[in-house]
């Protein structure tokens, strides 16, 4: 068993800064340079530190990686044509390390993470989920409106490790909770020990978490992220499923970010969104502290009408669909005041008053569903569209409301064809994300499932 490192603690210099300086004050050994990849994984390669300096010193270095980690399904197939496929050769692409801004990881023995971008001609490659979400957190600044985040994320925590429920087929799988423990703080001990090490972690890398809590779902775990800048948000998060995934597995156990893992259980990642001007928050109307103002309007009618042409981005597998209409989770394109039946919910008052973009799961890449919901915001600001009127009560029997699609191949199809989603997001990023997308439809299309052989076996 891997075992962490020692957390920050007084005497230890901070857990960020220049790579030579964390290397030389921690006496670290390994270095993990990385990128994430279109479903917000981290992909690189792991260096010795010393050796990685001394090239360094040596002169600029840019590292190179193989591009198909910019076109992989999320069993890493690669696409068949196009850009990063066996058609283009699978050539390498150089990444930038930001090594001003390395991160001691304590999750790994005596490590440190360097996020690099990939490039192309020099340039941010336009096709990395970070750069996507840069291109619509530019066009919104162009308007004259910054966004700031909070991400909330439930995960789902099983006893025994991956390679145990792997070998056993997937089959099995018992949660580390056994009924709904709903923010209760009388828990089983494993449970209390990862979420313990898990915050610890965090807190480590410089990673803080805002809460905690055991959910409703057996075995279901939120954790919730202080607010900020939209780039740091995701950063978080990605290093977040990271860590979270290595602290269970030291603690013998399984962590899951499936949307849908089992029947009847959903994992959503909830976006929390506000606009400002500068230092100042422009959601609420001024006039009302409780009430949206024109643009928090417009953002909700544009959420609710672009989101649904980009849901690739958001709902990425055949699995999240499956999340949609289940318990917390929205099944109408509605939006409410404090209503988390809805796809979108307006919460707060004042200054923090802000949105709830409910309709990502757990399993969506936050650069990518970041970058429509922004995209989407700026449809609603551009166009000046308003909003119907927010729902009261359960917003699944809002009879006149857009219905969420739950198949796939629909979801892929709109998005394929949709101007609005082109227009948003320009005509190459769609077309990649779309060939992406197919990828995970047709990786199910000629698989037999259990639920079906439960069904048909007998009776077809």
């Amino acid at each position: 068993m891997r075992t962490a490192r020692p957390l920050t603690g007084p005497s230890l210099p901070s857990p960020r800064g220049p790579l030579s300086e964390l290397v030389a004050s921690r006496s670290l050994d390994t270095v993990l340079l990385a990128t994430v990849d279109p479903q917000g994984r981290l992909k690189g390669k792991e260096h010795d530190a010393r050796t990685l300096l001394r090239r360094l010193e040596s002169g600029p270095v840019t590292p190179e990686m193989c591009g198909y980690v910019l076109g992989t399904d999320l069993g890493m197939a690669p696409l068949p044509a196009g850009e990063f496929s066996w058609e283009s050769g699978f050539g390498d692409i150089a990444v930038l390390p930001d090594l001003d801004h390395a991160r001691v990881i304590p999750w790994e023995p005596n490590s440190a993470l360097v996020l690099a971008r990939p490039l192309e001609g020099g340039r941010p490659h336009p096709l990395s989920p970070a750069t996507v979400l840069d291109e619509q957190l530019a066009r919104l600044q162009d308007l004259g409106f910054e966004a700031r985040v909070g991400i909330e994320t439930e995960f789902l925590l099983y006893e025994g490790t991956v390679s145990e429920a792997a070998a056993a087929g997937w089959r099995g799988l018992r949660p580390v909770t056994w009924d709904n423990r709903d923010y209760a703080l009388d828990r089983p001990g494993p449970a209390a020990d990862f979420s313990r090490s898990l915050r610890q972690a965090l807190a480590g890398a410089a990673l803080p978490v805002e809460a905690l809590k055991f959910e409703s779902a057996p075995g279901q775990v939120e954790v919730t992220f202080p607010y900020g800048p939209a780039p740091a948000a995701c950063e978080q998060h990605v290093l977040f499923k990271h860590a979270a995934r290595a602290v269970a597995e030291q603690h013998r156990l399984a962590a899951t970010f499936m949307a849908a893992p089992s029947d009847g259980v959903g994992s959503g990642m909830h976006l929390h969104l506000s606009l400002w001007k500068g230092d100042q928050p422009v959601t609420a109307s001024e006039q009302d502290a409780g009430a949206l103002s024109q643009a928090g309007g417009q953002a909700v009618a544009g959420l609710l009408e672009a989101l649904p042409e980009m849901g690739p981005l958001w709902a990425p597998y055949v699995n999240s669909h499956k999340r949609l209409g289940g318990p917390f989770a929205p099944s109408k394109l509605v939006w409410g005041r404090d209503n988390r039946s809805c796809a979108v919910r307006v919460v707060g008052h004042g200054p923090s008053l802000h949105l709830e973009v409910r309709l990502p799961g757990a399993d969506a890449n936050p650069y990518l569903a970041l970058a429509a919901a922004f995209a989407s915001i700026r449809h609603g600001i551009t166009g000046k569209l308003a909003p119907d009127m927010p729902v009261t009560g359960d917003a699944q029997w809002a009879g006149d409301a857009r219905v969420l699609s739950r198949h796939p191949w629909a979801t892929v199809e709109r998005f394929e064809a949709s101007r609005t989603a082109r227009e948003l997001l320009g005509e190459r990023v769609v077309d990649h994300l779309v060939s992406l997308a197919w990828l995970e439809v047709e990786h199910h299309a000629g698989r037999v499932t259990d639920a079906e052989l439960a069904r048909g076996f007998a009776q077809a």
